[in-house]
């Protein structure tokens, strides 16, 4: 249960980075400025978000390595039902894997855009 729940609060925060940095930057990059302007004005949140930047990246990354230990350093037994059988338990732990890299994928997107990308477009249009 622990794992499960670390495991979607990593998901949850690294959607987060995504949608505070790594897309705006994206969108304002291709010349969409007026896209992250309505993204605002429906999604008030996405402000406050990317003013605290610095600790939703601080919280994912602690959140995604938490993930990476649980799933690849623990070496706690999995507990699988006798009647489901082990191709389930393989199934359910190929799928955690998978969106655990999906979280990371989505962390590096955001933290590369919010601190690679947003520096160099800044700098551009000066």
């Amino acid at each position: 249960m622990k794992q499960k729940l670390v495991g979607f609060l990593a998901l949850f925060a690294s959607t987060g980075t995504l949608l505070c940095c790594a897309l705006p930057v994206l969108l304002v990059s291709l010349g969409m400025a007026a896209v992250v302007v309505s993204a605002v004005s429906v999604f008030p949140w996405l402000v406050p978000l990317s003013q605290h930047k610095e600790w939703l990246f601080l919280g994912a990354g602690l959140l995604i390595g938490l993930n990476f230990w649980l799933v690849y350093r623990s070496r706690s037994p999995v507990v699988c039902d006798v009647e489901t059988g082990a191709s389930a338990c393989e199934t359910a732990g190929r799928w955690s894997r998978i969106v655990l890299w999906l979280s990371a994928g989505i962390f590096v997107a955001g933290i590369s855009m919010a601190y690679l990308a947003l520096p160099i477009v800044r700098a551009l249009g000066r």
